[in-house]
């Protein structure tokens, strides 16, 4: 589980770095952090719930 979050977080600061080097892509960036945050934030409380 922590090995699929960490791939994920991964390609999501991958894309959010691609979304700002090309400035067409600046939606990419946008979506690449939302998803980064919403991961994170979703294996946090997960975490958490399993060491309970």
């Amino acid at each position: 589980m922590i090995t699929l979050l960490v791939v994920l977080l991964v390609i999501w600061v991958i894309l959010a770095i691609v979304g700002f080097a090309i400035k067409g892509l600046l939606w990419l960036a946008i979506i690449g952090i939302v998803l980064f945050v919403a991961t994170g934030v979703i294996g946090w409380i997960r975490r958490k719930a399993v060491s309970r």
